[in-house]
């Protein structure tokens, strides 16, 4: 432990501002938790001249944060400003090489080169915290990481990206349809102009790819994980689960099976009665599933300025007080190597909801192509569509709820029903959580 801990902060946009805010703010808490006095010394801008909100104590600024990282004059590197190459990856190696230690919120840099970077900082014995890289404010990683060092963990699913559960959640309160959704979502701030990141289901599996190797000891691999985003959810799917008992969430699953870590990210059914299906608007929930504490679920802001800097600041307060930790968990050599793994046998079933052409034979040819591959149906719901009144042939939405089956037999049995030509437009396929 030291005296005083200089920080250096690349990216002073609202999670930077807002945390050397409430550094400033905590000053003589944090340094009464420490023992340390935490003081932000310098930081990195690409626009020196707008606003930020520092008040009269502004740090010394660089317009290069690789210049930072490897100033003299800091002692701990802060890299807030995204992006999975470029600034924040030479800034941080630069940092690491230099034997600063390292706080990030950059899911996207960790997903594609966290084991690398973690066994950088363990070569020269620097700390790599990124609790802010996921869930915002939840203290997921320390959860994981500290939390539960005594359990073994079977499975860490969750709510993860704040845009996708804000547009489900609207579209179920309000009945809106998703590109009504978007539209507000990118008025209000929590989507970018242009959403696939998010809305594709890729933030989440960055975020997923990380706490996949906290839970299960596996380097990251971002690739090893299968990704559906929420594009394809429509109303009539929203108000399917609503007659069901269930809400739709985009959820980000790892679980251990008997050939490994499956890890997904897809459209979810949720039971109206779980934690999960309770979650609204921006809000993130991770639960574990561990032996020692069975189910631990864990619920708060996801992003937003306030509680990432929270985060943040949790992170360099512990390298105040001296606490090192292998970033992952287990040292960098001792991660295992993850697979792209088949989906396994899915105990909650599926929802399919096919756009069938009104004909005699139609039913009975969808269910003929379940039966072909043994898959089991608990219901199947045929709605009439005030659209297609009067119009022989129109196609009316039939709606199928199967029993535990596998990813491949669904998916085999959907294809060969397109093949059939008894449907209108492309299936839609909903897994169904039982919990």
């Amino acid at each position: 432990m030291v005296d005083q801990l200089r920080v250096g902060i690349a990216g002073l946009g609202v999670v930077g501002s807002a945390a050397f805010r409430l550094l400033e703010r905590q000053a003589d808490a944090l340094a009464a938790r420490t023992g340390c006095r935490i003081e932000v010394t310098a930081g990195a801008v690409r626009d020196r001249g707008k606003e930020r909100g520092l008040g009269h104590t502004s740090p010394k600024m660089f317009d290069d944060p690789v210049a930072l990282a490897r100033a003299p004059d800091i002692d701990l590197f802060v890299e807030l400003m995204g992006g999975d190459e470029g600034a924040a990856r030479a800034s941080v190696e630069a940092a690491l090489e230099a034997g600063k230690h390292v706080v990030t919120a950059n899911k996207a840099l960790l997903a594609k080169h966290g084991l690398a970077l973690a066994k950088a900082a363990e070569q020269k014995r620097v700390a790599l915290a990124f609790e802010a890289s996921v869930a915002g404010g939840i203290p997921i990683v320390k959860t994981l990481r500290e939390g539960l060092a005594g359990n073994s963990i079977e499975r860490v699913y969750g709510i993860l990206n704040g845009t996708c559960n804000y547009i489900l959640s609207r579209m179920e309160r309000e009945e809106l349809s998703f590109e009504e959704c978007l539209k507000e979502a990118q008025r209000l701030g929590y989507a970018e102009a242009d959403p696939t990141f998010d809305i594709g289901g890729f933030d989440t599996a960055h975020k997923l790819a990380i706490l996949t190797s906290l839970a299960f000891g596996t380097s990251i691999d971002a690739d090893a994980i299968h990704v559906e985003g929420i594009e394809g959810v429509t109303l009539a799917d929203i108000k399917a689960a609503e007659d069901l008992g269930f809400r739709i969430k985009l959820l980000g699953v790892a679980q251990r099976t008997r050939n490994g870590i499956e890890q997904r990210v897809h459209p979810t059914m949720v039971h109206k009665s779980s934690a999960l299906a309770e979650v609204m608007g921006v809000t993130n929930a991770v639960t574990i599933d561990a032996d020692a504490v069975h189910e631990l679920t864990l619920v708060g802001p996801g992003a937003g300025g306030e509680a990432t800097a929270s985060a943040v600041v949790a992170d360099i307060a512990d390298i105040a007080k001296g606490i090192r930790s292998a970033p992952f968990g287990l040292p960098a050599a001792r991660l295992q190597k993850t697979e792209k793994l088949a989906m396994q046998r899915h105990e909650g079933g599926y929802y399919i909801r096919f756009s069938a052409i009104d004909q005699p034979g139609t039913i009975a040819a969808i269910a003929k192509r379940m039966a072909e591959r043994q898959i089991s149906l608990e219901s199947v719901m045929q709605k009439s569509d005030p659209r297609a009144a009067g119009k022989p042939g129109a196609p009316v939405p039939v709606v199928l709820i199967t029993y535990a089956t596998t990813e491949e037999l669904v998916r085999g049995a959907v294809d060969a029903i397109v093949a059939d030509g008894t449907v209108a437009e492309k299936p839609q396929v909903i897994r169904i959580e039982r919990q």
